[in-house]
């Protein structure tokens, strides 16, 4: 059972690198679409770059921590004893669903990585400000309910995460406000 440990320090490094990767992407579209905007050559040598720096990133770091982290998570859950014992908790049932969540996050990036590498531009920064958030309030979801493991009480956390959601909006429209002040000086 020692190696249950392993598993698990492993299953944690790659959830953490995947979320690393799912942060900084989101970034670099922002500053892939602010890119577009930009005078000639500017515009195509910023574009050039983060387009390498997208591409690195997504297929170095992200895509390769998403799989490790499943296929840690899966040996996890099926060829341990504990794992066995935790599917059939109801806490683990909604941290899937969650995971799942986290699958369609990342394939829906997906979709916007490759439109980027191929210069269609379809979402404002806006967009992608807000959308950065998304990966956080999954993130913020699955750490309530590992560390609460408790099917009632991780709603609590969940309306944190609701409450943490409006306050990164507030905030968001706050600081676009005071970009947009600042541009026009």
């Amino acid at each position: 059972m020692e190696y249950y440990n392993y598993l698990k320090s492993l299953h944690i490094i790659f959830v953490l690198t995947w979320f690393v990767g799912l942060f900084n992407i989101v970034r670099l579209f922002v500053y892939q679409i602010e890119a577009n905007d930009k005078p000639s050559p500017e515009k195509e040598i910023l574009q050039a770059q983060f387009k390498i720096m997208s591409y690195r990133l997504w297929y170095i770091i992200t895509w390769p921590s998403a799989i490790l982290a499943s296929f840690f998570a899966f040996w996890m859950l099926f060829f341990t004893p504990m794992g066995n014992a935790w599917l059939k908790m109801p806490w683990m049932h909604v941290k899937l669903g969650f995971v799942f969540v986290l699958y369609l996050y990342h394939l829906k990036c997906q979709q916007i990585f490759g439109q980027l590498q191929r210069n269609e531009v379809k979402y404002t920064t806006t967009f992608m400000r807000l959308w950065n958030e998304g990966a956080t309030i999954i993130l913020f979801a699955v750490v309530f309910l590992v560390v609460l493991k408790n099917a009632f009480n991780w709603i609590y956390g969940v309306i944190g995460i609701l409450l943490f959601s409006v306050l990164l909006m507030l905030g968001f429209k706050f600081y676009k406000r005071i970009r947009e002040k600042n541009s026009g000086q």
